[in-house]
Parts: structure tokens; C-alpha cells; sequence
């Protein structure tokens, strides 16, 4: 099963759950306004995905938090403040992908169908 972590909002996150919708591959969409990533999830997606590639530099809340000028833990900052994730983080697996990734997305469609 794919899972696709983001938020309603997210026009990336909008295109990878209609994607894999138009493909007819079943998906678990967890919404980062309303769930926290666990620690366990993290680990697993920072396997795939450097934990400094999965903050999001460029959102509202990275800016809202100041962190640009502040030292910081990445995954304290990720556990404690899942919007600032990058999304979609899409998992296969033990594979993940984050952003707008159709070419990863096709490779893990074919291998499901």
C-alpha cells in the first residue's frame, strides 16, 4: 500500500493522491495538520530521504519558527512541527519519495500492478 503524508492543501500533495487515484492503487493519506509523524515513521523515511531534505525551507512555517536564523535539530523540528515537512512524502514500503516525484511514482505503479 502507498501511504502520502501531507496536508489538503498541498497542490503536490493533490496531484500524488490523484496519481495513484487514476492508477486505481489504494492509498492511506495521512493529513500532517491533523497527525503527527512518530518517530519510528521518521526513521523510516529518513532510510530513503535525508532529514535535511525532508524540511521545508521555503513554507510558512519554517519562516513562522524563525529557524533560518537558528541552530536547530531537524528531527526534533520535524517531530514536534510536522508542517514543516516538505510533502507529499509518498512510501512504498521501505522506499519514500518526497515532493512532486511521477517518475518514482511510475516505477512503484508498475511494480504493484
Amino acid at each position: 500500500m502507498i501511504q502520502i503524508f501531507g496536508t489538503k492543501k498541498c497542490r503536490d500533495t493533490q496531484k500524488a493522491l490523484r496519481f495513484f487515484k487514476e492508477r486505481r492503487i489504494d492509498t492511506q493519506f495521512i493529513d500532517l495538520a491533523q497527525k503527527d509523524v512518530s518517530k519510528g515513521e521518521l526513521n523510516s523515511i529518513s532510510r530513503s530521504v535525508p532529514l535535511n531534505h525532508l524540511i521545508d525551507t521555503e513554507g510558512r512555517e519554517y519562516d513562522k519558527r524563525n529557524l533560518k536564523y537558528l541552530v536547530h535539530d531537524v528531527e526534533e523540528q520535524l517531530l514536534e512541527h510536522p508542517l514543516l515537512f516538505r510533502t507529499p512524502i509518498v512510501r512504498y514500503g521501505k522506499k519514500a519519495a518526497v515532493g512532486n516525484e511521477p517518475d518514482t511514482w511510475k516505477i512503484w505503479a508498475a511494480e504493484i500492478k
